[in-house]
Formats: C-alpha cells, sequence, structure tokens
C-alpha cells in the first residue's frame, strides 16, 4: 500500500530570516506553512479517542468484537439488551440472540460504562437506552423491565445507579415509592 505524501515546508525566505521582511515574501511563506499544515491533518489518519479511531460518519455505531466459536463477531453495543454473569462467563443478551463469553462482569461492565450500561445488580448489566419501565418492589428493591419484557430484579445497593437512566426525573423519586 502506498503511503500518502506529505508536502515538505516551503524553507523560510531569505528576506525573512536577515529581517528584511517584505510583504510579498512573508504572505508567501505563511500561506506555504497553512498548506503543508493542512496536509498534514489531512493525511495523518483518523482522529484518536478515548476508545481508539473514531471513525468519521459513525460516530452512534459502536461496535464490539466476541469471539464465539471460534469465529470473531462483529455486535452493535445499542443491540445488546443486558450481560449477566454466570459463573466466570457472562452471557451477551439481546433481541435476537445470546452469546456466552469467558469474561468476568466486572471487566465488562469497565468496558461497557462509558457506553451506557449501568450496574442493576452485582451479575447483572443493562444497556440504559433498553429499559422501558422500574416498578419498587417490597424491601426497597426495584423490578427493572428492558424491551422484550424481560425483568430483571434492581438491587438496593444498586439503586442509585437508576437515577443515570433519565436526564429528567419529574415526579419521581427513588427513594420513595409513589402510591397509586
Amino acid at each position: 500500500m502506498n503511503s500518502p505524501q506529505t508536502w515538505p515546508a516551503a524553507p523560510m525566505p531569505p528576506a525573512i530570516e536577515e529581517g528584511r521582511d517584505s510583504d510579498h515574501a512573508s504572505d508567501h511563506y505563511r500561506a506555504s506553512r497553512i498548506m503543508a499544515q493542512d496536509v498534514e491533518q489531512r493525511t495523518a489518519g483518523p482522529a484518536k479517542g478515548p476508545q481508539g479511531p473514531q471513525i468519521p460518519g459513525r460516530a452512534g455505531l459502536v461496535r464490539v468484537a466476541i469471539k464465539v466459536n471460534g469465529k470473531i463477531l462483529f455486535i452493535h453495543l445499542a443491540d445488546i439488551v443486558s450481560v449477566q454473569a454466570k459463573g466466570k462467563c457472562v452471557w451477551l443478551r439481546s433481541n435476537a440472540h445470546s452469546y456466552l463469553l469467558r469474561e468476568s462482569i466486572s471487566a465488562v461492565a469497565e468496558k461497557f460504562e462509558s457506553h451506557g450500561f449501568i450496574r442493576i445488580h452485582r451479575s447483572v448489566l443493562v444497556n440504559s437506552s433498553s429499559v422501558e419501565e422500574i416498578r419498587p418492589l417490597p424491601g426497597g428493591e426495584y423490578c427493572l423491565r428492558v424491551k422484550g419484557g424481560k425483568e430483571y430484579t434492581v438491587s438496593r445497593t444498586c439503586k442509585k445507579n437508576l437515577k443515570t437512566l433519565a436526564e429528567l426525573w419529574i415526579g419521581a423519586s427513588l427513594c420513595s415509592p409513589v402510591s397509586s
């Protein structure tokens, strides 16, 4: 593969080096520096963000690569509804498929946290965009329903994480259930 050519910056004109600044020479020098910087920026490759290279125009399409049956599958994070621990493995669940991966729930939580997944139990993460309903249960726990109808129990220790599900809360308090 051929690498892109970068143009070397124009050398400083002798008139500027010697202090004899003419308008034409300095304008030419400034223009050549700007062109060189522009070429460097365009050929530098995609900008790198905290999670690796950012591909222009695909900011909302975050994908995760998983190894299943000797193959590498690419799944959109938005399609994953929940992650549930099963011993030393985790189940990645979407409405269509489930994948068993050899990874700890803590490692997955750390990777998915910045992409909208919240811990609702020591063994369960949910995609916050998949949550449809929260219902209080006796004993200070909550029942959380996700798209597809699956329900999970939110433990008392993870109850505070529910506040991150919405930017605005109107007429609702997680500390005291609203009576009907």
